[in-house]
């Protein structure tokens, strides 16, 4: 795709003036279209290796934020890499329904870091979040977890050898200092991610909803026979 901006400092995606983009914000895969383009005169004088855009979505009206890399300057035309990157990225998202405020804000902390390619941060977010949650639950749901996240390589299909980096950094002893991380890429901080929220629904999340229905289905249990004893008397 031609990516330009021509002498009227209007923006043209091949011969479109919208584009579309997965949205940082609202996570749609929408239409996009320009609101603030450097003008062709300062881009002609200026030249600059890269410039920076604003688009708006058209899901949720919300601006987003891009960098080209400028490619041709010309006298009616300033032709862009058709490759933007994105200065917003979307961050992952999770449902912390059941999971207590300590453990919550250092898993909120360690999506931030995923989402921005950050995965050495990532990892140690992910040790504090799992440090925190052995505090929290104790020594006999540590091991509980641990074996049943064992079940997860057979499910998931994962190498012994990734597997067992990602359990040895939600798993470390307490005495292992924080620098002891093991070093992980691309993949195996996906695995790791994955990995993590099935963890966090096993630790919290499952039995917090299967309480939650208990409840409701006690509440309604009462409620009838309360009802019959009314109509008794």
């Amino acid at each position: 795709m031609n990516v330009l901006i021509d002498s009227t400092g209007t923006m043209y995606f091949s011969d479109e003036r919208e584009t579309a983009r997965n949205c940082p914000h609202c996570h749609a895969f929408s239409r996009m279209s320009p609101t603030a383009v450097p003008t062709f005169d300062e881009l002609l004088l200026q030249k600059p290796r890269s410039i920076g855009v604003v688009l708006r979505c058209h899901a949720c009206n919300s601006p987003v934020f891009l960098r080209y890399a400028t490619r041709v300057f010309a006298n009616n035309r300033v032709e862009l890499s058709p490759q933007a990157f994105d200065v917003e990225r979307p961050v992952e998202k999770f449902a912390f329904n059941y999971v207590p405020e300590d453990v919550e804000r250092f898993f909120r902390e360690a999506l931030v870091c995923y989402s921005h390619d950050q995965f050495q941060a990532f990892a140690a977010m992910v040790r504090r979040t799992a440090a925190v949650s052995f505090a929290d639950l104790g020594n006999s749901t540590k091991l509980r977890l641990f074996d049943s996240l064992s079940d997860v390589r057979e499910m998931g299909d994962i190498d012994e050898d990734t597997f067992a980096v990602v359990m040895r950094v939600i798993f470390a002893g307490v005495a292992d200092p924080l620098l002891d991380l093991p070093t992980i890429d691309t993949y195996q901080a996906a695995v790791l991610l994955e990995v993590m929220k099935d963890f966090l629904y096993q630790a919290y999340i499952r039995k917090g909803r299967l309480q939650h229905a208990m409840k409701v289905r006690k509440f309604f249990v009462q409620e009838a026979q309360a009802r019959r004893v009314g109509l008794a008397d």
